[in-house]
């Protein structure tokens, strides 16, 4: 789960939530705005990923002030899932999602 963030304003979204699933590598990209809190993060994530897809085991993020949030670190407790986050200038923990950024970052450059 990671942002790319500083995007161009498009429908009031400058950012993308980008969330793959680690088993089936299927992106989940969801527009969103740069300044999302912890709270609008859990239920796009509710939204999104957990009405379609049911609960996930485990979730692998960055160390990014949303993902070490208390509000989310509480929320992943009651659901229980185990949160993994990345270590730091160590991206090839989440390197699935890294690489989906990566493709991302380059078809949106082209437009």
């Amino acid at each position: 789960m990671d942002f790319i963030t500083q995007l161009p304003l498009s429908n009031s979204f400058d950012s993308i939530l980008v969330i793959v699933d680690r088993f089936s590598k299927m992106a989940v990209l969801i527009p969103t705005m740069s300044s999302i809190t912890s709270l609008d993060l859990a239920h796009l994530f509710i939204k999104n990923i957990f009405s379609k897809h049911g609960l996930s085991s485990s979730i692998v993020s960055d160390r990014g002030p949303l993902f070490v949030s208390s509000f989310l670190t509480n929320h992943c407790q009651q659901l229980k899932i185990s949160r993994d986050l990345s270590a730091a200038y160590h991206p090839e923990t989440d390197g699935q999602t890294e690489r989906v950024n990566q493709i991302l970052e380059q078809y949106l450059w082209m437009y």
